[in-house]
């Protein structure tokens, strides 16, 4: 460690670059000896000097630092107080005493500074001076703060002073409230309870506020009591704090009549400003709404805007869905409002019937509204009603998919009739769609025909395979693929040789698709190493590392050699996930290509298959000049080393 001396020499020079130098060394060595001038620095008009002479300060702290500070709480300049007040804050729980001792200044700011420090200090000592202050001080400003910083601390022991501080005059009133709310001690429900009859009505809304947050149940009673003889606005609060300390659901353990009369209560806070009191109400409501629950809860969600609003939006339906189904629902369905109708079927979306026979109601509400509805708002139905509805939705379905012309209505019937339903009996309606103008009702078409299946399905395909448009021909591979790739082999073998690559590589995937169960597909796989297409190359390759065999090593290794750096990329994905040593010489001499992205490739390749050969090589890139090159040889040299361990 320094000598100090050497510090109290430099805070005393001339030159302010060295007392700045000065004060951070001080700090960095702990000089206690300092302690006085870098207390002394504060109030400079160097702001250099300043930053250099608090960092320091606080660094080393303890009783000399505090007593050193504390008289500058009584400075004229505001910077030097705020910046004292500062490092007290941080090191004034290393002196208790001296602060202590100032609660009793007669200087009323130096009591309020005090009792703002104080509540920094993270200290139960602190508690009886700042209640002292809160109950015995003649100043108001002292009375409030000392309140605040009880809050801050947060500490039970200061509930007691704080409940009878509740009688204070009311700015200390706001203090003390927020206090008690963050401190949460279920001795000052009852004082809060108490003070109700004597506060004015902010202060009354305020308490109603804090007993919501503290969550205490015995405050649920007294609430309850004067709920009826509350003007609307303190009501609503009532309620909003009720359902936040009870839940919405332990609201049916209510009584009858107090369900219904609190019911009622919700209601009216449904209809307040407030998206507070409104979202309470709502939640409330879930639980003990009903026919006007749902009708006002739609309304307000159907203002809120989907993307902006999107999380209380969600929230909200999920409350209307635990009401259940209500008349409001078919009401919003089929009114003008387009709004109402949409949030009505999102919330239809989520309810969660408790037997077949309410899910057949719910889908049957839906089904009777289609044809009544615009497009936008059919297409929510259908799409919704394709998921819920089950065989009983089934002529609903073909009587959209024979009188509808929407690609997005359309693509829904085809699911709930193809692949959820799976019936025979659509399958010469739904095959005309594989005509249709857009790709994704093709699609969805031709996934419905492959799930329903069957001998008139595979007769389809195989005849469309005849066809002149690729398009047919491509849809026939990939069916035929699915619907049994070993059945149907004479056709696959065909589209192999197809003039369409992407025909060509969907038979690649078709006749590989049988990998599981068969070996009869690799001779005709494997001749595609060679096609024209990179793409249809690259499927093979992919393939080649899916369904691995050993005997595809050789195969693999000369794809190193393909004329595209993606095929080569991919095989050698598949010779360093399956650890293939004899790939390791050729890969080595891969690392001069020249696309870099290829040689990171062989570095990763090389660091999975390991061996002597492949660490030699990727220790010799170490010695690169090439940052990029270099971490990931250590990478890969890393991954060899702890595989052998």
């Amino acid at each position: 460690m320094a000598d100090c001396t050497e510090y109290l020499a430099l805070l005393k020079s001339d030159d302010k670059e060295i007392v700045r130098e000065g004060a951070f060394r001080a700090g960095e060595d702990n000089c206690i000896e300092a302690v006085g001038l870098l207390a002394e620095l504060l109030q400079t008009n160097h702001l250099g000097i300043q930053e250099a002479a608090d960092s320091s300060l606080r660094k080393i702290g303890g009783k000399e630092t505090v007593r050193a500070v504390l008289p500058l709480l009584r400075s004229d300049e505001a910077p030097v107080r705020n910046l004292s007040m500062d490092i007290l804050r941080e090191v004034g729980n290393q002196d208790l005493t001296s602060l202590i001792a100032l609660i009793h200044d007669e200087d009323a700011d130096i009591r309020i500074f005090v009792s703002d420090i104080l509540g920094s200090t993270n200290n139960v000592l602190a508690v009886e001076p700042l209640c002292e202050a809160l109950l015995k001080d003649p100043e108001v400003n002292v009375r409030y703060q000392a309140a605040v910083s009880l809050g801050e601390l947060g500490m039970s022991e200061a509930a007691p002073c704080l409940n009878k501080a509740i009688a204070d005059e009311e700015w200390v009133q706001y203090s003390v409230i927020e206090a008690l709310t963050k401190i949460g001690h279920s001795s000052s429900v009852d004082a809060l309870v108490k003070a109700l009859d004597t506060a004015s009505d902010l202060v009354v809304s305020m308490i109603i506020d804090s007993l919501g947050e503290m969550g205490n149940v015995k405050a649920v009673t007294m609430l309850l009591k004067r709920i009826d003889e509350s003007p609307t606005a303190l009501r609503n609060k009532i309620v909003k704090a009720v359902v936040k300390i009870l839940g919405g659901k332990s609201l049916t353990l209510l009584s009858a009549a107090e369900r219904e009369r609190f019911r009622q209560y919700l209601l009216v806070a449904l209809k307040d400003e407030d998206e507070g009191i409104q979202d309470a109400a709502i939640q409330g409501l879930a639980y003990v709404g009903g026919e006007k629950a749902s009708s006002g809860i739609l309304q307000i969600a159907s203002t809120l805007d989907q993307d902006r609003d999107q999380e209380r939006l969600d929230l909200i339906i999920g409350f209307l869905a635990e009401i259940g189904l209500t008349e409001a629902f078919k009401a919003g369905l089929l009114g003008d409002d387009q709004d109402v109708a949409r949030v009505a079927v999102q919330t239809l979306a989520k309810i969660s019937p408790d037997s077949q026979d309410d899910r057949h109601e719910v889908c049957s509400v839906l089904m009777e509204a289609f044809w009544q509805v615009g497009l936008p708002i059919q297409r929510q139905i259908v799409s919704v009603a394709s998921v819920t509805g089950e065989e009983y939705a089934k002529d609903f379905f073909i009587k959209v998919l024979d009188e509808h012309t929407d690609g997005t209505v359309l693509k829904s019937a085809v699911y709930l009739l193809g692949e959820k339903l799976r019936l025979a009996e659509v399958v010469d309606r739904i095959f005309p769609l594989l005509d249709h103008q857009y790709d994704d009702v093709k699609e969805a078409a031709l996934e419905a025909c492959i799930a329903i299946g069957g001998p008139e399905v595979l007769r389809h395909f195989v005849e469309m395979f005849a066809s002149e448009q690729p398009i047919h021909r491509l849809m026939s591979t990939y069916a035929l693929g699915k619907l049994g790739p070993m059945d149907n082999t004479d056709i696959l073998k065909l589209a192999l040789e197809d003039e369409i690559p992407d025909i060509r590589k969907v038979a690649v995937e078709a006749l590989a698709s049988a990998c599981d169960v068969s070996d009869d597909w690799r001779p005709l796989v494997l001749g595609k190493l060679s096609d024209e297409s990179k793409e249809v190359r690259l499927t093979v390759i992919k393939i080649m590392g899916q369904c691995f065999a050993d005997d595809f090593v050789p195969y693999l290794i000369d794809a190193l050699g393909d004329e595209d750096d993606w095929v080569k990329i991919r095989a050698m994905d598949a010779l360093g996930d399956h650890k293939t040593v004899g790939a390791v010489p050729r890969m080595i001499g891969m690392l001069e290509n020249p696309n870099r992205f290829v040689v990171m490739k062989v570095i990763e390749a090389l660091g999975n298959i390991g061996g002597a050969s492949a660490f030699r090589a990727l220790l010799e890139i170490t010695n690169s000049d090439e940052y990029e090159l270099v971490s990931a040889a250590e990478s890969a040299i890393a991954n060899i080393q702890e595989f052998q361990e």
